[in-house]
């Protein structure tokens, strides 16, 4: 059973899209999940390496970029994965292109893994109009002022997106994160359902 899940996902590379001063952990913890079960990882950023973690308000380790965002084509990935952290967040979502590389994913139909503050990129890029999601609780207003239905979950799949609130989420974070990769191709061959 290990042995199969250490492969379910050879041959995918995930994106890992953020700016800078992110939660450490929800960068890390994915990370590891996912290259445990195969896919490979790649960290994007519009900002030159090297990049900040943060433990809460304390600073963590230092990060290279693997990829700058103006030279990564999401046609390259088969998922999207977007960490928290307030500033690196709320930096991130006024980046015009990283909006516009979270809208080729949707578009895509491909898998978008977000949690804590991560969905703040999701609103300034305008995706989250009728979609399900959870965040860190200070982002409900922002998500249902967007449009979408905010819930108080540890964990919540909605099509191609896997949301969570917070670190202490992370293990059904990545187990459900996982599982949309393994699914992935079936999500993109099938049109997303309108919702009302």
């Amino acid at each position: 059973m290990a042995e199969q899940q250490d492969e379910q996902l050879d041959g995918l590379t995930v994106a890992i899209l953020v700016h800078d001063l992110f939660e450490q952990v929800e960068l890390t913890g994915p990370r590891q999940a996912l290259e445990a079960a195969g896919a490979k990882t790649v960290i994007v950023s519009p900002k030159p390496g090297p990049l900040r973690g943060m433990h809460h308000d304390q600073p963590g380790d230092t990060f290279e970029v693997d990829l700058p965002l103006n030279k990564a084509n999401p046609e390259d990935f088969d998922a999207l994965l977007l960490p928290g952290g307030t500033m690196n967040a709320d930096s991130l979502r006024m980046v015009e292109s990283a909006q516009r590389f979270a809208q080729a994913f949707e578009a895509a139909r491909k898998p978008i893994g977000v949690i804590c503050h991560g969905p703040w990129l999701l609103v300034s890029a305008g995706l989250v109009q009728g979609r399900t999601l959870t965040s860190w609780p200070s982002l409900q207003d922002d998500i249902r002022n967007a449009g979408g239905n905010w819930v108080d979950r540890e964990v919540v799949v909605d099509t191609n997106w896997v949301s969570s609130r917070k670190p202490d989420d992370l293990p059904a974070f990545n187990r459900e994160l996982i599982g949309a990769l393994a699914r992935a191709p079936e999500l993109s061959a099938n049109p997303m359902p309108i919702t009302e």
